[in-house]
C-alpha cells in the first residue's frame, strides 16, 4: 500500500488523541527500558486488512519496534488468528494498543464487507463500487480496504473524477449546458447521475462516457441497459443491500457503488495479547 504520508498522518493525529499527554497508567506501571512482545489477533473469520498502518503506530512510539505479519492485507482467515507479532518497548506496545487495534478492526471490517458484495455479485460481470462517503481523513485507507477486499474505488477526491449530479445540473440548467462545459474544462471523462429514463436518453444525446443510474427500479435498470446499448458504462447506486446487489448485478449494469462498504461496515474483533 503505497499511501507512507497519509498513513503517518492518520498515525500521529490517532496518537496524539488517544494518547494527550502521556500514558499515565503505563508510564506509572512499566519501566522505560522494558521490553516484551505481544502478538495482534483477529478474532472472527474476515479479511485482514491495516497491518502496515498498525505497525506504523508502533513505530511511532518506538523507532526500534519489531513487527512481523504473518499474514497479508487482502488474506482470508476462518478463525480467531494471530495476524502480526510486535516486539519492543513494553511502554510503546502498550501505549499504541488501542490505536493499532483501532485501525486494524475497522480497515477489516471494510475489507469484509466489500468482500461479501464481491462474492454477491460473482458471475455477472457487474463490479463493486466505493464512494466518497468516507471517514473523514480516512478515505485513502478506507478505499485501501475496499481493495483488499476485492472491490474497486471510485474517485478518490473531487479532482480526479467528474460526476455531475442533481445540484449540478439545477445550477446549469440542463444536462447538455453540463456537459458541454466540462467538455470546455477537462479531458476527464464524464459521468451523469441519471434518476429518469428521460435523463438517460438526455445524457446519451449530450455524449456523456457514464451513466450513474440512481435509485431506479430493476426493470428501469433493465430498460436503461437495453436503451444505452454499451454506448456508455452504466453504473447502478442508490439502496444497494446485499439482499438485493445480485438482482441488481443481473440487470446487465457495469458496476454498482455502495456507499455501506464504508459509511456502515462493521468493526471486527481484534485484540492485542503480550506473550
Amino acid at each position: 500500500m503505497a499511501v507512507a504520508v497519509d498513513t503517518l498522518r492518520v498515525v500521529y493525529a490517532a496518537l496524539a488523541e488517544d494518547v494527550g499527554a502521556g500514558d499515565v497508567t503505563t508510564e506509572a506501571t512499566v519501566d522505560g527500558d522494558a521490553t516484551g512482545q505481544a502478538e495482534l489477533l483477529l478474532k472472527e473469520p474476515g479479511v485482514v486488512c491495516g497491518l502496515e498502518v498498525a505497525e506504523a503506530v508502533f513505530q511511532a512510539l518506538d523507532a526500534d519496534v519489531r513487527f512481523e505479519t504473518l499474514v497479508a492485507d487482502g488474506d482470508v482467515v476462518e478463525g480467531p488468528t494471530a495476524v502480526a507479532r510486535v516486539e519492543g518497548l513494553e511502554r510503546a506496545i502498550l501505549t499504541g494498543e488501542r490505536t493499532a487495534l483501532n485501525f486494524l478492526g475497522r480497515l477489516s471490517g471494510i475489507a469484509t464487507l466489500t468482500r461479501r458484495y464481491v462474492d454477491a455479485v460473482e458471475g455477472t460481470g457487474a463490479a463493486i463500487l466505493d464512494t466518497r462517503k468516507t471517514t473523514p481523513g480516512l478515505r485513502v485507507l478506507e478505499k485501501h480496504a475496499v481493495a483488499c477486499g476485492g472491490g474497486r474505488n471510485h474517485r478518490l477526491a473531487l479532482d480526479d473524477g467528474v460526476l455531475v449530479k442533481d445540484n449540478h445540473l439545477r445550477a446549469t440548467g440542463s444536462i447538455a449546458a453540463a456537459v458541454e462545459r466540462l467538455r470546455e474544462a477537462t479531458s476527464l471523462p464524464i459521468e451523469v447521475e441519471c434518476d429518469t429514463l428521460e435523463q438517460v436518453e438526455e445524457a446519451l444525446a449530450a455524449g456523456a462516457d457514464a451513466l450513474l443510474l440512481d435509485n431506479m427500479s430493476l426493470d428501469e435498470l433493465r430498460e436503461a441497459v437495453a436503451l444505452v446499448g454499451g454506448r456508455a458504462r452504466l453504473e447502478a447506486s442508490g439502496g444497494i443491500t446485499l439482499e438485493n446487489v445480485r438482482a441488481v448485478a443481473e440487470t446487465g449494469v457495469d458496476e454498482i457503488s455502495v456507499g455501506a462498504l464504508t459509511h456502515s461496515a462493521r468493526s471486527l474483533d481484534v485484540s492485542l495479547e503480550v506473550t
